[in-house]
């Protein structure tokens, strides 16, 4: 990534590898939530923003393309890729740290950060969300986030397709 100046967002960006080391320097407690976050959107600022409010700090764990591709969300998706995802993330004011994963699921990204708080859209249950009984066994708490009604990556990619 650039480092030039009014790109100190970038800053944001952490390589998972690395993520240890930096989120042992933030301030707790930490809120972890994740998500492909392909076409960024009014829910999901709401989201990001609401999420932060739970604690001091929010790092976000962004699915990698082939990650989000096994996601089945639709073909083609995602639209937008990994860098570019990863960046316009950054660049909210509500996160304090990004990073990437490339399995499934964050749950190795969860147990080496260990988060206070972990959080997800409210089409997740608290109880079904990945690492929900993890973060309960060392006492942090899982919250599900209700989402903006009508505000969808989907809902955005079939209005430019003329689908509604």
């Amino acid at each position: 990534m650039r480092d030039e100046p009014g790109d100190a967002f970038e800053r944001k960006v952490c390589k998972p590898e690395e993520l240890a080391a930096r989120v042992a320097g933030l301030k707790r407690p930490l809120v972890f939530t994740n998500g492909v976050f392909d076409i960024l959107h009014r829910g999901h600022v709401t989201y990001l923003a609401r999420a932060r409010a739970l604690g001091t700090s929010l790092l976000v764990a962004v699915n990698s393309d082939a990650s989000a591709r096994k996601l089945e969300k639709g073909k083609g998706r995602p639209v937008n890729a990994l860098d570019d995802r990863v960046a316009v993330i950054a660049a909210l004011e509500a996160v304090t740290l990004v990073t990437w994963f490339e399995r499934e699921t964050p749950l190795e990204l969860i147990l080496a950060v260990k988060p206070d708080v972990l959080v997800k859209g409210g089409d997740w249950k608290p109880e079904a969300i990945v690492g929900a009984k993890e973060v309960k066994s060392w006492g942090g708490t899982v919250h599900s986030i209700p989402l903006l009604a009508g505000r969808s990556t989907t809902s955005v990619i079939d209005r430019i397709r003329g689908k509604s």
